[in-house]
């Protein structure tokens, strides 16, 4: 499953957005025309593109390892299903979720694994996990949870720094040793050469629930709506490129000065829609007792950003796990008693028609 080589090509022909280019290796020098060009990025789309983050051996073992899992018989996965009480860390079998307000179900089935349980293996923190991923722990899921930790952590101190926060505020509500919904996934959808209708995305129109999403693929499928429009684009997969975004907490941290954009995912487009799509995502999220709100109090900018606001736009109330906990139950299919269940699962979107 390494690499693009054995894959169609993603095609010319479709509507795509093109992302800006962020270069990791200048991000640690702390070049300033690369911290200008994330700046952009994340204050205009809330995505780009990161090359040379060194983990793309430890990717490649994590798409073995979600291989090695979905191979399981489906009655050995539903032992490690992850529930409807809002736990995310598991197994979720396809059609487990609904995608829309009208509760078409997503096509998606993936394997969760927390941060704090890959960190504090062979002790756990959350859960049991499948056999496969047990093999796996030590040698593949604790080296790449390491990794994406130092690549979030990087991006949260530059982007915190330019938000004119004290050094290590985000990241002091993001330690690795407090309890949170960080963890990684890695996603299997099956073929869909057809593509299917509008109404039946894989994966509904969502912002992301924590503060950053680090991901891999190797098919087009993702599409973001640029603001200020109502068409989907798809973001072009590029070999040694992750796909970086910012999620709900980093725009209600920054008082919307940082972007979590409406993003979804459809099948692969052309050719590219006769294989399996993987796809693997670290996602870090805030600390289980964070609080959502702007951080006004410790940042000029971010004060100056809030008093343009309508009063208590971002103040949520909610701790980081409360937060994540309500998204992921409500878009939960077993939970589902009507549309407001799943407007009741929304974060941070820019344009909540686009449901």
């Amino acid at each position: 499953m390494a690499g693009f080589a054995h894959l169609p090509p993603f095609p010319n022909d479709v509507p795509t957005h093109p992302l800006l280019v962020v270069d990791y290796e200048l991000l640690l020098k702390r070049d300033e025309t690369e911290i200008d060009k994330l700046w952009k990025a994340a204050t205009e789309l809330g995505f780009w593109y990161l090359k040379n983050h060194g983990v793309d051996a430890e990717v490649d073992r994590m798409f073995e390892m979600g291989a090695e899992t979905m191979r399981l018989p489906l009655d050995e996965k539903m032992k490690y299903e992850q529930g409807d009480e809002g736990i995310s860390f598991g197994y979720k079998a396809a059609g487990a979720n609904a995608t829309d307000e009208n509760g078409s179900l997503d096509t998606v089935e993936f394997i969760n694994v927390a941060k704090d349980d890959a960190l504090a293996w062979p002790a756990k923190v959350h859960r049991d996990y499948p056999s496969t991923v047990n093999a796996r722990m030590e040698g593949t899921i604790r080296p790449f949870v390491e990794k994406s930790l130092a690549v979030n952590n990087t991006l949260l101190a530059v982007l915190g720094a330019r938000l004119g926060l004290s050094e290590g505020a985000l990241e002091g509500r993001h330690t690795r040793d407090e309890p949170s919904g960080s963890e990684a996934r890695c996603i299997k959808n099956p073929p869909r050469p057809g593509g299917i209708s509008e109404e039946k995305a894989a994966i509904g129109a969502h912002t992301d629930f924590g503060s950053l999403s680090f991901l891999h693929n190797r098919l087009g499928g993702l599409q973001v709506m640029v603001p200020g429009t109502s068409e989907w684009q798809y973001v072009r997969p590029i070999p040694g490129h992750a796909i970086c975004n910012l999620g709900d907490a980093m725009t209600i941290f920054s008082g919307g000065i940082l972007r979590s954009n409406l993003h979804r995912v459809v099948p692969p487009p052309k050719e590219q829609g006769y294989y399996e799509r993987w796809s693997l995502v670290f996602f870090t999220r805030p600390g289980h007792a964070a609080i959502l709100r702007p951080l006004s109090g410790e940042s000029p900018i971010i004060a100056e950003a809030v008093s343009k606001l309508p009063p208590g736009k971002y103040d949520t109330d909610a701790t980081s796990k409360e937060w994540f906990a309500r998204r992921i139950r409500n878009q939960r299919i077993k939970n589902r008693t009507g549309p407001e269940t799943w407007r009741a699962s929304r974060g941070t979107e820019h344009q909540p028609s686009a449901y």
